[in-house]
């Protein structure tokens, strides 16, 4: 049996079939289990170890349906609307889910009906239960009141009052009932007697398009894994194709025979429409894998799914060479995307903002690249050294100044990283005031120059604040800061 620690009190968590022949039950203390049977085994839960797991089934159970919730701690809901007829039935389907997980060591307790609340309460008390439409109250009506899954306070109300079933229960007025216990137990027993229903909340979105294959022997080798994959990218983007859309995100999922669920995803710039960029797309992504992909015994089924898709456009093309290189570019951004991540690759966007750090925003190259390729920036000046420098740092490094006339002269020696440099040649200032409109806390004016030292490196470097401007500063003397190269 499981423990943890509960009021206070080590409690059981769970326990097998045998801890509960023997008279142990969940939620009795460990010294009293101790006492009823000295030699159990006993072993501390671990929660997020728990989670993970569930985590893990449940996307096993994704090759049945792609509404898949969880029903924490230790339950999952599957909408199986207009996918039981794909196994055969729902009696089949049923079967086939509680043998493959009891196979894999698991203790599997499964129901099908028309609401969530009944599946989990026939669950609690009975396994391999298939309640038709409109059958519901009759199915629960026996059941006892804790396999709703209300509070042990609640439970114990309804005991003290007299009503250990569930059909107890519903015999009772509703107002009776919502006056003693609350409006969200009334909403849970009516669905539990299907006389109403609330939709559960799949941990994942179902994708826009999906197409699968299964194997009747489970695949191994790269060169089936990649026809398989050529085959389902073919069969998605004739599905994309009659509705006029292009994936901007596709997602691979491989379920190994031993329950395993790996999901390989990439991301595009634009529409894709042609099974040779999927391809290469997942080619680039199988490659860079940091953990290769592994198919152990095999993979009895594989999933390709388009979870974002976007119209596709037809425009017309001339005789212009350069009009391609967008599409070229973006190309290569996807290639590369596939490889070391779509976020390691920006663009920069111009802001409206006259500080430095906050006059361009860096997104991602995939999905802003028509944006940066219309964005205006301020023109350079021809023959005129460029205004801002090459590098700018994302935190301007403080700089200690040996030596700068006052109030407006640029510092004539600074060290930087332990190095001091001489400058030798200087332009500025330009004042940059902060934006106090915004509530920042750091009012004080900057002053940047351009400087070059002996050795040629250009800097720019800032004064925070004039001098003599704060009593918090030190002797009077404001701080300097170098906020970029040049070259």
């Amino acid at each position: 049996m499981v423990v943890a620690k509960q009021n206070n009190a080590l409690q059981i968590f769970a326990l097998n079939d045998a801890a509960a022949r023997l008279g142990l039950d969940v939620g009795l203390p460990l010294a009293n289990a101790r006492a009823i049977v000295p030699d159990v085994q006993v072993f501390d839960a671990d929660e997020p170890a728990d989670s993970g797991t569930l985590n893990d089934i449940a996307d096993w159970c994704d090759r049945f349906t792609p509404l898949v919730a969880l029903d924490p701690p230790h339950g999952l809901f599957l909408d199986i609307s207009g996918c039981a007829h794909l196994f055969g039935g729902e009696a089949a389907m049923l079967e086939t889910i509680c043998r493959a997980l009891t196979r894999q060591g698991f203790a599997v307790s499964a129901a099908i009906a028309g609401t969530p609340v009944c599946a989990r309460a026939l669950t609690r008390h009975v396994s391999g239960r298939i309640v038709r439409e409109g059958e519901e109250a009759a199915a629960v009506q026996a059941l006892p009141v804790f396999t709703l899954g209300v509070d042990e306070a609640i439970i114990g109300g309804l005991r003290r009052a007299g009503l250990k079933t569930i059909g107890d229960v519903a015999a009772r007025e509703r107002h009776e009932i919502t006056a003693r216990f609350g409006a969200r137990f009334t909403a849970l027993l009516e669905q539990a007697l299907g006389q109403s229903d609330a939709p559960i909340s799949p941990r994942k979105l179902p994708p826009d398009y999906m197409v699968e294959k299964r194997f009747a022997e489970p695949v191994a080798t790269d060169a089936v894994i990649a026809a398989a994959l050529s085959g389902l990218a073919q069969t998605l983007i004739a599905a994309m194709e009659r509705h006029g859309k292009g994936a901007r995100q596709l997602d691979a999922s491989f379920f190994r025979t031993d329950g395993t669920v790996r999901t390989i995803s990439v991301e595009t710039g634009q529409p894709v429409t042609r099974v040779a960029v999927i391809e290469r797309l997942f080619r680039e992504r199988f490659d860079a894998l940091a953990d290769p992909l592994d198919p152990g015994f095999g993979f009895d089924l594989m999933r390709l799914s388009a979870s974002r898709t976007d119209g596709v456009v037809e425009a017309q093309r001339d005789l212009d060479a350069h009009v391609h290189d967008n599409d070229e570019l973006a190309a290569l951004i996807d290639r590369i995307a596939a490889r070391i991540g779509g976020r390691r690759i920006v663009v920069h966007l111009p802001q409206d903002s006259h500080i430095p750090e906050r006059a361009l925003l860096a997104v991602p190259a995939q999905h802003h690249l028509t944006a940066a390729a219309v964005a205006e920036w301020p023109a350079r000046i021809e023959g005129e050294p460029p205004l801002r420098p090459l590098r700018l740092f994302a935190r301007p490094e403080p700089i200690e100044v040996l030596f700068a006339e006052v109030p407006d002269k640029p510092p004539t020696r600074f060290k930087w990283r332990r190095a001091c440099h001489t400058v030798v040649r200087a332009e500025g200032p330009e004042r940059v005031a902060m934006e106090w409109w915004h509530g920042l806390r750091e009012v004080s004016a900057r002053d940047y120059f351009r400087v070059e030292d002996e050795a040629g490196l250009r800097f720019w470097l800032y004064r925070d604040g004039l001098y003599g401007e704060s009593a918090e500063q030190q002797a009077g003397q404001p701080d300097w800061f170098l906020h970029g190269l040049f070259a």
